[in-house]
């Protein structure tokens, strides 16, 4: 009679165990959210499947960040280069 209620609780306890080591942390949806960005196809605007769970903040940063990225206009340190920036602007025609 007692048996079952404890071995529905550790059966409990090992499925929530089971549950959260599949699921992927916020951190790893965004890594891969961000893999995707940079392998889709030049032109595609659709959200990939895989940034379907990430904020859109965070996915909205993630776009800009590669399209700043493409202009080169990041530097080897990761940083802002300003000159690169303003440079097709300072170019006289």
């Amino acid at each position: 009679m007692r048996t079952r209620p404890i071995a529905a609780a550790a059966f409990s306890v090992v499925l929530l165990f089971t549950v959260a080591a599949c699921s992927q942390s916020y951190d790893e949806i965004t890594d891969d959210c961000y893999a995707a960005l940079k392998e889709r196809a030049e032109g595609d605007k659709e959200k990939p499947g895989e940034c379907k769970e990430v904020k859109e903040d965070d996915y909205t940063a993630m776009v800009m960040s590669l399209i700043v990225d493409d202009l080169g206009w990041i530097d080897e340190n990761g940083d802002v280069d300003e000159n690169e920036m303003l440079k097709d602007a300072l170019e006289t025609p």
